[in-house]
Protein backbone atom coordinates (compact mmCIF):
# COMPACT_ATOMS: atom_id res chain seq x y z
CA UNK A 1 0.00 0.00 0.00
CA UNK A 2 1.37 3.42 -1.08
CA UNK A 3 2.33 5.96 1.79
CA UNK A 4 -0.24 8.73 2.18
CA UNK A 5 0.43 11.65 0.32
CA UNK A 6 1.76 14.60 2.96
CA UNK A 7 -0.41 17.53 2.85
CA UNK A 8 1.46 20.73 2.03
CA UNK A 9 0.72 23.47 4.37
CA UNK A 10 1.67 26.83 3.42
CA UNK A 11 3.14 29.30 5.62
CA UNK A 12 3.92 31.69 3.41
CA UNK A 13 2.03 33.63 0.80
CA UNK A 14 2.94 33.07 -2.94
CA UNK A 15 2.29 34.91 -6.08
CA UNK A 16 -0.76 33.81 -7.24
CA UNK A 17 -2.74 32.40 -4.26
CA UNK A 18 -5.78 33.40 -2.95
CA UNK A 19 -5.52 35.56 0.81
CA UNK A 20 -7.46 37.04 3.35
CA UNK A 21 -6.89 40.88 3.97
CA UNK A 22 -8.06 41.35 7.72
CA UNK A 23 -8.22 45.19 7.71
CA UNK A 24 -8.40 46.87 11.08
CA UNK A 25 -9.09 44.44 13.45
CA UNK A 26 -11.84 42.57 11.45
CA UNK A 27 -13.76 46.05 10.54
CA UNK A 28 -13.00 45.06 6.91
CA UNK A 29 -12.50 41.53 5.51
CA UNK A 30 -11.70 40.76 2.00
CA UNK A 31 -10.66 38.34 -0.18
CA UNK A 32 -7.50 38.74 -3.07
CA UNK A 33 -5.76 36.85 -5.24
CA UNK A 34 -1.89 38.19 -5.47
CA UNK A 35 -1.67 38.72 -9.05
CA UNK A 36 0.81 41.77 -10.28
CA UNK A 37 -1.54 44.01 -10.71
CA UNK A 38 -3.77 43.10 -8.01
CA UNK A 39 -4.65 46.41 -5.04
CA UNK A 40 -6.15 46.94 -1.95
CA UNK A 41 -8.18 49.99 -1.57
CA UNK A 42 -7.93 51.67 1.96
CA UNK A 43 -9.33 55.13 2.86
CA UNK A 44 -8.39 56.96 -0.01
CA UNK A 45 -5.15 54.96 -0.83
CA UNK A 46 -4.71 52.49 -3.29
CA UNK A 47 -1.92 49.71 -2.51
CA UNK A 48 -0.44 47.16 -4.33
CA UNK A 49 -0.49 43.66 -3.09
CA UNK A 50 2.93 42.87 -3.98
CA UNK A 51 4.53 43.52 -0.73
CA UNK A 52 3.11 40.57 0.73
CA UNK A 53 4.51 38.36 -1.39
CA UNK A 54 6.83 36.11 0.23
CA UNK A 55 5.44 37.11 4.07
CA UNK A 56 4.65 34.37 6.16
CA UNK A 57 1.01 34.28 7.54
CA UNK A 58 -0.34 36.02 10.39
CA UNK A 59 2.19 39.12 9.31
CA UNK A 60 0.80 42.42 10.18
CA UNK A 61 1.22 45.59 7.51
CA UNK A 62 0.29 49.65 7.77
CA UNK A 63 -0.55 51.88 5.59
CA UNK A 64 2.48 53.98 4.45
CA UNK A 65 3.84 56.80 2.20
CA UNK A 66 4.52 54.23 -0.49
CA UNK A 67 1.93 51.69 0.50
CA UNK A 68 1.70 48.00 2.80
CA UNK A 69 4.97 48.42 4.84
CA UNK A 70 5.60 45.54 7.57
CA UNK A 71 4.98 46.19 11.06
CA UNK A 72 7.49 45.70 13.47
CA UNK A 73 6.56 43.50 16.37
CA UNK A 74 4.82 45.46 19.42
CA UNK A 75 5.74 45.95 22.79
CA UNK A 76 3.44 46.15 25.51
CA UNK A 77 5.76 47.70 28.43
CA UNK A 78 4.37 46.69 31.70
CA UNK A 79 0.42 47.21 30.33
CA UNK A 80 -0.85 44.17 32.42
CA UNK A 81 0.91 45.34 35.84
CA UNK A 82 -0.19 49.02 35.55
CA UNK A 83 -4.13 47.73 34.43
CA UNK A 84 -3.88 45.66 37.75
CA UNK A 85 -2.47 48.63 40.08
CA UNK A 86 -4.97 51.11 38.05
CA UNK A 87 -7.13 53.59 40.54
CA UNK A 88 -8.40 56.61 38.30
CA UNK A 89 -11.61 56.13 37.07
CA UNK A 90 -13.80 58.11 34.17
CA UNK A 91 -16.76 59.97 36.12
CA UNK A 92 -15.20 63.62 36.21
CA UNK A 93 -14.93 63.30 31.89
CA UNK A 94 -17.33 65.69 30.00
CA UNK A 95 -17.87 64.60 26.18
CA UNK A 96 -17.98 68.64 24.90
CA UNK A 97 -15.69 68.54 22.32
CA UNK A 98 -13.37 70.71 23.25
CA UNK A 99 -10.73 68.15 24.58
CA UNK A 100 -8.65 68.23 21.38
CA UNK A 101 -7.07 71.44 20.71
CA UNK A 102 -5.34 69.99 17.21
CA UNK A 103 -7.68 70.90 14.71
CA UNK A 104 -8.61 69.08 11.46
CA UNK A 105 -6.69 71.89 9.18
CA UNK A 106 -3.92 71.04 11.04
CA UNK A 107 -3.98 66.96 11.10
CA UNK A 108 -4.63 68.04 6.90
CA UNK A 109 -1.38 70.00 6.60
CA UNK A 110 -0.07 67.08 8.80
CA UNK A 111 -0.50 64.72 6.00
CA UNK A 112 0.55 66.86 2.92
CA UNK A 113 4.11 67.44 4.71
CA UNK A 114 3.76 63.36 4.86
CA UNK A 115 3.79 62.70 8.31
CA UNK A 116 2.81 59.50 8.64
CA UNK A 117 -0.39 57.97 10.60
CA UNK A 118 1.57 56.69 13.80
CA UNK A 119 2.87 60.44 13.76
CA UNK A 120 -0.81 62.05 13.80
CA UNK A 121 -1.95 59.44 16.60
CA UNK A 122 0.53 60.85 19.04
CA UNK A 123 0.03 64.62 17.88
CA UNK A 124 -3.76 63.37 18.89
CA UNK A 125 -2.97 62.27 22.17
CA UNK A 126 -0.54 64.93 22.86
CA UNK A 127 -3.07 67.55 21.99
CA UNK A 128 -5.86 65.98 24.06
CA UNK A 129 -6.58 67.99 27.50
CA UNK A 130 -8.28 64.88 29.33
CA UNK A 131 -6.47 61.71 27.45
CA UNK A 132 -3.85 61.49 31.17
CA UNK A 133 -6.73 61.67 33.48
CA UNK A 134 -8.53 58.37 31.86
CA UNK A 135 -7.93 55.11 33.04
CA UNK A 136 -5.39 52.52 31.33
CA UNK A 137 -8.61 50.79 29.03
CA UNK A 138 -9.76 53.88 28.12
CA UNK A 139 -6.63 55.31 27.05
CA UNK A 140 -6.13 51.91 24.96
CA UNK A 141 -9.37 52.32 23.48
CA UNK A 142 -8.83 55.78 22.39
CA UNK A 143 -5.58 55.01 20.57
CA UNK A 144 -7.45 52.16 18.76
CA UNK A 145 -10.23 54.51 17.68
CA UNK A 146 -7.55 56.87 16.40
CA UNK A 147 -5.25 54.09 14.43
CA UNK A 148 -7.72 53.14 12.56
CA UNK A 149 -8.44 55.95 11.10
CA UNK A 150 -5.55 57.68 10.46
CA UNK A 151 -2.94 54.57 10.83
CA UNK A 152 -5.20 51.58 9.45
CA UNK A 153 -3.43 48.21 10.27
CA UNK A 154 -3.75 44.81 7.49
CA UNK A 155 -3.77 41.35 8.96
CA UNK A 156 -2.43 39.08 5.68
CA UNK A 157 -4.51 35.44 6.57
CA UNK A 158 -4.21 32.14 4.96
CA UNK A 159 -8.07 31.24 3.76
CA UNK A 160 -9.30 28.63 5.38
CA UNK A 161 -12.53 26.41 6.35
CA UNK A 162 -13.30 28.55 9.43
CA UNK A 163 -11.81 32.31 8.10
CA UNK A 164 -13.96 31.70 5.04
CA UNK A 165 -17.10 30.89 6.64
CA UNK A 166 -16.92 33.41 9.35
CA UNK A 167 -15.78 35.81 6.47
CA UNK A 168 -19.01 35.25 4.44
CA UNK A 169 -21.26 35.23 7.51
CA UNK A 170 -20.57 38.19 8.76
CA UNK A 171 -20.98 39.99 5.19
CA UNK A 172 -22.89 37.79 3.04
CA UNK A 173 -24.65 35.27 5.27
CA UNK A 174 -27.03 34.41 2.13
CA UNK A 175 -24.49 32.92 0.03
CA UNK A 176 -23.27 30.44 2.65
CA UNK A 177 -27.51 29.33 3.77
CA UNK A 178 -26.36 31.43 6.72
CA UNK A 179 -24.39 28.24 7.83
CA UNK A 180 -22.36 29.15 11.29
CA UNK A 181 -18.46 28.22 11.42
CA UNK A 182 -19.65 25.85 14.57
CA UNK A 183 -22.19 24.23 12.20
CA UNK A 184 -19.96 23.86 9.54
CA UNK A 185 -17.79 21.86 11.99
CA UNK A 186 -20.52 19.91 13.61
CA UNK A 187 -21.63 18.68 10.55
CA UNK A 188 -18.31 17.45 9.52
CA UNK A 189 -18.01 15.61 12.95
CA UNK A 190 -21.25 14.28 12.83
CA UNK A 191 -20.98 12.64 8.92
CA UNK A 192 -17.21 11.46 9.87
CA UNK A 193 -15.40 12.53 8.01
CA UNK A 194 -11.89 11.38 8.15
CA UNK A 195 -8.83 10.41 5.47
CA UNK A 196 -9.65 7.54 2.90
CA UNK A 197 -13.29 8.73 3.18
CA UNK A 198 -15.39 8.81 0.14
CA UNK A 199 -18.05 11.15 0.82
CA UNK A 200 -21.13 12.10 -0.59
CA UNK A 201 -21.89 15.74 -0.59
CA UNK A 202 -25.25 18.25 -1.61
CA UNK A 203 -23.79 21.62 -1.87
CA UNK A 204 -25.57 24.40 -2.57
CA UNK A 205 -23.62 26.92 -0.73
CA UNK A 206 -21.14 27.75 -3.40
CA UNK A 207 -18.85 25.29 -2.07
CA UNK A 208 -18.31 26.03 1.33
CA UNK A 209 -19.33 22.58 2.66
CA UNK A 210 -17.12 20.57 -0.95
CA UNK A 211 -14.46 22.77 0.33
CA UNK A 212 -14.61 22.05 3.78
CA UNK A 213 -14.63 18.12 3.36
CA UNK A 214 -11.60 18.48 0.82
CA UNK A 215 -9.56 20.13 3.46
CA UNK A 216 -10.12 17.78 6.32
CA UNK A 217 -9.67 14.84 3.45
CA UNK A 218 -6.28 16.66 2.47
CA UNK A 219 -5.42 14.43 -0.40
CA UNK A 220 -6.10 10.89 0.83
CA UNK A 221 -9.97 10.51 -0.15
CA UNK A 222 -12.65 11.48 -2.62
CA UNK A 223 -15.67 14.34 -2.72
CA UNK A 224 -18.70 13.69 -4.80
CA UNK A 225 -20.74 16.99 -4.71
CA UNK A 226 -24.12 15.98 -6.47
CA UNK A 227 -26.60 18.20 -7.80
CA UNK A 228 -30.21 18.33 -8.98
CA UNK A 229 -31.44 18.92 -13.14
CA UNK A 230 -29.34 19.58 -15.71
CA UNK A 231 -26.91 22.88 -14.44
CA UNK A 232 -24.28 22.19 -11.79
CA UNK A 233 -24.68 24.44 -8.88
CA UNK A 234 -21.86 27.00 -8.17
CA UNK A 235 -18.76 25.70 -5.95
CA UNK A 236 -16.51 28.24 -6.75
CA UNK A 237 -15.81 29.44 -2.94
CA UNK A 238 -13.39 26.16 -3.38
CA UNK A 239 -11.14 28.20 -5.44
CA UNK A 240 -10.17 30.14 -2.30
CA UNK A 241 -8.89 27.25 -0.13
CA UNK A 242 -5.75 27.12 -2.13
CA UNK A 243 -6.03 23.01 -2.21
CA UNK A 244 -3.20 21.28 -3.89
CA UNK A 245 -3.26 19.88 -7.41
CA UNK A 246 -4.08 16.48 -5.81
CA UNK A 247 -6.78 17.29 -3.55
CA UNK A 248 -8.68 19.24 -6.22
CA UNK A 249 -8.11 16.32 -8.59
CA UNK A 250 -9.92 14.36 -5.88
CA UNK A 251 -13.29 16.70 -5.88
CA UNK A 252 -16.04 15.86 -8.80
CA UNK A 253 -19.45 16.88 -9.59
CA UNK A 254 -22.22 14.31 -10.61
CA UNK A 255 -26.13 14.58 -11.30
CA UNK A 256 -27.83 13.14 -8.67
CA UNK A 257 -30.25 11.62 -11.33
CA UNK A 258 -26.68 9.40 -12.97
CA UNK A 259 -26.08 8.67 -9.29
CA UNK A 260 -29.38 6.80 -8.98
CA UNK A 261 -29.72 5.36 -12.25
CA UNK A 262 -26.13 4.01 -12.14
CA UNK A 263 -27.70 2.31 -8.46
CA UNK A 264 -30.39 0.82 -10.49
CA UNK A 265 -28.49 -0.20 -14.14
CA UNK A 266 -25.33 -0.92 -12.84
CA UNK A 267 -23.52 0.15 -16.15
CA UNK A 268 -20.86 2.71 -15.30
CA UNK A 269 -19.76 4.04 -18.93
CA UNK A 270 -23.36 4.19 -20.46
CA UNK A 271 -25.10 6.23 -17.71
CA UNK A 272 -22.37 8.85 -17.05
CA UNK A 273 -20.93 9.67 -21.01
CA UNK A 274 -23.39 12.21 -21.56
CA UNK A 275 -22.81 14.32 -18.53
CA UNK A 276 -19.07 13.84 -18.60
CA UNK A 277 -19.25 15.62 -22.13
CA UNK A 278 -21.13 18.16 -21.25
CA UNK A 279 -19.19 19.35 -17.62
CA UNK A 280 -15.43 18.30 -18.71
CA UNK A 281 -13.62 22.01 -18.54
CA UNK A 282 -11.31 22.76 -21.18
CA UNK A 283 -8.23 24.51 -19.36
CA UNK A 284 -8.43 27.52 -22.13
CA UNK A 285 -12.04 28.47 -20.62
CA UNK A 286 -10.50 29.11 -17.01
CA UNK A 287 -8.96 31.97 -18.06
CA UNK A 288 -12.12 33.78 -19.16
CA UNK A 289 -13.62 34.98 -15.62
CA UNK A 290 -17.04 34.81 -17.19
CA UNK A 291 -17.29 31.16 -17.41
CA UNK A 292 -16.06 30.56 -13.72
CA UNK A 293 -19.73 31.61 -12.33
CA UNK A 294 -22.19 29.16 -12.96
CA UNK A 295 -25.99 29.44 -12.28
CA UNK A 296 -26.87 28.20 -8.95
CA UNK A 297 -29.98 25.34 -8.51
CA UNK A 298 -30.78 27.00 -5.26
CA UNK A 299 -33.72 29.40 -4.34
CA UNK A 300 -31.81 31.55 -1.58
CA UNK A 301 -29.06 32.67 -4.94
CA UNK A 302 -30.13 35.24 -7.26
CA UNK A 303 -27.98 36.82 -9.94
CA UNK A 304 -26.46 39.46 -7.79
CA UNK A 305 -25.22 36.96 -5.20
CA UNK A 306 -23.34 34.86 -8.15
CA UNK A 307 -21.53 37.88 -9.34
CA UNK A 308 -19.30 38.75 -6.32
CA UNK A 309 -17.29 41.58 -8.96
CA UNK A 310 -20.42 43.30 -8.85
CA UNK A 311 -19.72 44.02 -5.41
CA UNK A 312 -16.44 44.78 -4.93
CA UNK A 313 -16.38 46.36 -1.34
CA UNK A 314 -15.90 44.34 1.32
CA UNK A 315 -15.29 40.51 -0.35
CA UNK A 316 -13.55 40.39 -3.73
CA UNK A 317 -14.05 37.12 -4.83
CA UNK A 318 -13.80 37.05 -8.37
CA UNK A 319 -11.10 35.22 -10.47
CA UNK A 320 -8.60 37.76 -12.20
CA UNK A 321 -7.22 37.18 -15.54
CA UNK A 322 -4.37 34.84 -15.87
CA UNK A 323 -0.78 36.41 -16.75
CA UNK A 324 1.11 34.99 -19.37
CA UNK A 325 4.49 35.54 -17.94
CA UNK A 326 3.29 33.32 -14.90
CA UNK A 327 3.87 29.97 -14.69
CA UNK A 328 1.47 27.14 -15.35
CA UNK A 329 1.58 25.91 -11.69
CA UNK A 330 1.49 27.97 -8.34
CA UNK A 331 4.77 27.05 -6.29
CA UNK A 332 4.87 27.02 -2.58
CA UNK A 333 7.70 28.66 -0.54
CA UNK A 334 9.34 25.00 -0.51
CA UNK A 335 8.80 25.13 -4.36
CA UNK A 336 6.07 22.35 -4.42
CA UNK A 337 3.01 22.95 -6.41
CA UNK A 338 0.39 24.30 -4.21
CA UNK A 339 -2.84 25.48 -7.01
CA UNK A 340 -2.60 24.58 -10.45
CA UNK A 341 -3.92 27.16 -12.63
CA UNK A 342 -5.23 24.90 -15.32
CA UNK A 343 -6.91 22.65 -12.86
CA UNK A 344 -10.27 23.46 -11.58
CA UNK A 345 -12.52 21.27 -9.12
CA UNK A 346 -15.73 19.74 -10.11
CA UNK A 347 -14.94 17.67 -13.30
CA UNK A 348 -16.80 14.79 -13.82
CA UNK A 349 -15.80 11.24 -11.96
CA UNK A 350 -14.54 8.51 -14.28
CA UNK A 351 -16.52 5.19 -15.00
CA UNK A 352 -14.33 3.67 -12.79
CA UNK A 353 -14.88 5.53 -9.81
CA UNK A 354 -18.38 5.06 -10.28
CA UNK A 355 -18.70 1.83 -10.37
CA UNK A 356 -16.42 2.15 -6.97
CA UNK A 357 -18.91 3.80 -5.35
CA UNK A 358 -21.81 1.40 -7.02
CA UNK A 359 -20.08 -1.74 -5.56
CA UNK A 360 -19.03 -0.34 -2.20
CA UNK A 361 -21.11 3.10 -1.63
CA UNK A 362 -20.56 6.42 0.31
CA UNK A 363 -18.86 6.03 3.70
CA UNK A 364 -20.63 9.21 4.64
CA UNK A 365 -23.45 12.13 3.53
CA UNK A 366 -23.30 15.70 4.07
CA UNK A 367 -26.43 18.01 2.81
CA UNK A 368 -26.58 21.76 2.76
CA UNK A 369 -29.55 22.57 0.53
CA UNK A 370 -31.76 25.17 2.25
CA UNK A 371 -33.94 25.85 -0.47
CA UNK A 372 -35.06 22.13 -2.02
CA UNK A 373 -37.19 19.89 -0.38
CA UNK A 374 -35.42 17.51 2.37
CA UNK A 375 -37.52 14.42 2.74
CA UNK A 376 -37.48 13.48 -1.37
CA UNK A 377 -33.95 14.26 -1.64
CA UNK A 378 -32.48 12.15 1.63
CA UNK A 379 -34.57 9.38 0.23
CA UNK A 380 -32.73 9.13 -2.99
CA UNK A 381 -29.60 9.79 -1.48
CA UNK A 382 -29.46 7.18 1.51
CA UNK A 383 -29.46 3.90 -0.83
CA UNK A 384 -26.18 5.53 -2.48
CA UNK A 385 -24.58 5.02 0.86
CA UNK A 386 -22.79 2.04 2.30
CA UNK A 387 -24.74 0.56 5.51
CA UNK A 388 -23.77 1.85 9.01
CA UNK A 389 -22.37 5.13 7.03
CA UNK A 390 -23.09 8.24 8.88
CA UNK A 391 -25.12 11.57 6.82
CA UNK A 392 -25.79 15.10 8.26
CA UNK A 393 -28.18 17.08 7.16
CA UNK A 394 -28.33 21.20 7.40
CA UNK A 395 -31.33 23.35 7.52
CA UNK A 396 -32.49 27.10 8.45
CA UNK A 397 -35.41 25.86 9.75
CA UNK A 398 -36.62 22.79 11.90
CA UNK A 399 -39.76 21.59 10.41
CA UNK A 400 -38.30 20.23 7.24
CA UNK A 401 -35.90 18.33 9.02
CA UNK A 402 -38.62 17.28 11.34
CA UNK A 403 -40.35 15.74 8.06
CA UNK A 404 -37.80 13.50 7.36
CA UNK A 405 -36.89 12.19 10.64
CA UNK A 406 -39.88 10.83 10.56
CA UNK A 407 -40.09 9.66 6.90
CA UNK A 408 -36.67 8.02 8.04
CA UNK A 409 -38.70 6.26 11.71
CA UNK A 410 -40.93 4.88 9.22
CA UNK A 411 -39.27 3.69 6.77
CA UNK A 412 -36.66 2.39 8.69
CA UNK A 413 -33.61 3.26 7.01
CA UNK A 414 -31.38 5.13 9.92
CA UNK A 415 -31.12 4.90 13.24
CA UNK A 416 -29.46 6.92 16.14
CA UNK A 417 -31.63 9.88 14.64
CA UNK A 418 -31.51 13.47 16.30
CA UNK A 419 -31.66 17.21 15.79
CA UNK A 420 -29.30 19.44 16.87
CA UNK A 421 -29.22 23.50 17.52
CA UNK A 422 -26.14 24.22 17.57
CA UNK A 423 -25.48 27.31 20.28
CA UNK A 424 -21.83 29.66 20.12
CA UNK A 425 -21.11 32.50 22.24
CA UNK A 426 -17.60 34.19 21.90
CA UNK A 427 -15.71 35.90 24.67
CA UNK A 428 -13.59 38.39 25.15
CA UNK A 429 -10.48 37.76 27.05
CA UNK A 430 -8.23 40.35 28.36
CA UNK A 431 -6.35 41.13 31.39
CA UNK A 432 -8.82 41.97 33.94
CA UNK A 433 -11.65 42.45 31.20
CA UNK A 434 -12.62 38.79 30.15
CA UNK A 435 -16.42 38.84 29.96
CA UNK A 436 -19.33 37.21 27.42
CA UNK A 437 -19.62 39.12 24.31
CA UNK A 438 -22.52 41.76 24.81
CA UNK A 439 -23.81 40.97 21.24
CA UNK A 440 -24.05 37.14 19.61
CA UNK A 441 -26.02 35.70 16.96
CA UNK A 442 -28.52 33.09 18.35
CA UNK A 443 -29.46 30.92 15.45
CA UNK A 444 -27.09 28.63 13.86
CA UNK A 445 -29.71 26.50 12.02
CA UNK A 446 -30.43 22.50 12.68
CA UNK A 447 -28.77 19.46 11.92
CA UNK A 448 -30.43 15.94 11.58
CA UNK A 449 -28.10 13.28 11.96
CA UNK A 450 -27.89 9.19 11.65
CA UNK A 451 -26.88 6.44 10.80
CA UNK A 452 -27.80 4.41 7.31
CA UNK A 453 -29.31 0.79 7.79
CA UNK A 454 -30.54 -2.22 6.12
CA UNK A 455 -33.83 -2.46 6.11
CA UNK A 456 -35.60 -5.19 5.61
CA UNK A 457 -38.86 -3.79 3.78
CA UNK A 458 -38.66 -4.95 -0.36
CA UNK A 459 -40.57 -1.51 -0.79
CA UNK A 460 -37.72 0.32 0.30
CA UNK A 461 -35.29 -0.65 -2.82
CA UNK A 462 -32.68 -2.73 -0.95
Amino acid sequence: MAPPPTPVIPREAWEGCSVLLDINDGDRLAFFRLTPGATVKIGDKSCSLQPLVGRPFGSLFRVGPSGLVPCAPSQDDGAHVQAQAETRDNRSLVDNNTAQTLSSEDIEAMKREGASGDVIVEALIANSSTFGNKTVFSQEKYKLKKQKKYAPKVLLRCPSTRSICETYFKKYPARIGFMRVDTLSLMLSMANVGAYSDVLVVDMVGGLVAGAVAERLGGTGYVCSSYLGSASSSIDIIRMYNLSGDMTSRIFQARLSDLCSLQNSGDASSVISDSIQGEVVEPGTVQNGSTLAQPVDTALSDENMQSTAAQPVDIEVAEPAMDEHLSQDCKGSNGTSIAPKSLRAGKAPSPERMKYWKEHGFSSLIVAAPGHEVESLVADLLPLLSYSAPFAIYHQHLQPLATCMHSLQVSKMAIGLQIMEPWLREYQVLPSRTHPHMQMNAFGGYILSGIRIHSPDPGNGE
